[in-house]
């Protein structure tokens, strides 16, 4: 399903509050200068607003938990992720206070909250590598929400350190073995996703596979705008990314 016309979601919150609490204009490290879209965050030759899906019977929720200026960078991802899941919770991280929401949120009883972080840095028994086998199709049970902590590794790994808050949740170790497609902003390890895939690999675990695919396919249409705009080229509506989005959402639309 698409629609252009929607009220901010959690991550475009988040955003206009952090640009009100700047004390001068945010300028993206190598993009254009140009204005941007409020939807999107694109020049408005490569929006895509008109491309976002909307996709109201995902079951699970993701918490992002997002280093000091995450939201305001264009490249964001967890922006796509509030696209299109449309219970996605964002918060600001700090190391000295911690939002009474995400407290709250944490200990809603409708959820069960699962830290996504390598398991190589916790001890053994707060690991978990899937899901329980019923958890999704349990209609009265409790619903997945997937902490992901979004930022740079460097800074995720102090977030993590330092939120002693977390201590308490199982954390979700991936195990996939699939490698990055991620172009704007490259890690230095391959297996290092970029938080939209992770969320996609989380959805996959929570029985989401439409949402999974359709957020990956919605990355890669974006990952297209973007460097289009940056190497000031059109985008081509017809290629193999924009098709399979669209292929995505027609199904989505007829189920």
């Amino acid at each position: 399903m698409l629609k252009t016309e929607l009220p901010p979601h959690a991550v475009s919150r988040l955003r206009t509050a952090r640009l009100a609490r700047a004390s001068k204009p945010f300028l993206a490290r190598g993009g254009p200068r140009n204005p941007r879209c409020d939807g999107c965050r694109l020049i408005p030759s490569h929006c895509l607003c008109a491309l976002r899906p909307v996709l109201p019977g995902v079951r699970a929720g993701v918490c992002l938990v997002m280093a000091d200026i995450e939201a305001l960078k264009p490249s964001n991802t967890g922006w796509l992720i509030a696209d299109v899941v449309p219970d996605t919770f964002a918060f600001e991280w700090a190391r000295t206070e911690v939002d009474p929401g995400l407290i709250a949120l944490l200990a809603d009883p409708q959820w069960q909250p699962y830290l996504v972080f390598p398991g190589e840095f916790v001890a053994a028994e707060r690991v978990v590598t899937e899901l329980p086998a019923d958890e999704p199709a349990r209609a009265g049970g409790k619903r997945p929400l997937f902490v992901l902590l979004d930022a740079t590794w460097p800074e995720a790994r102090k977030m993590f350190r330092k939120s002693p808050y977390l201590d308490k949740l199982p954390v979700l170790s991936l195990q996939s073995e699939q490698l990055s497609r991620y172009k704007l902003r490259r890690s230095q390890r391959d297996e290092h996703f970029c938080t939209s895939e992770v969320a996609a690999l989380c959805l996959a675990l929570a029985g989401e596979s439409h949402a999974a695919q359709t957020l990956e396919a919605y990355l890669d249409v974006f990952t297209n705008h973007y460097l289009k705009a940056k190497q000031q080229l059109p985008v081509d509506a017809d290629d193999a990314a924009h098709q399979r989005l669209r292929g995505l959402l027609t199904f989505a639309d007829r189920s």
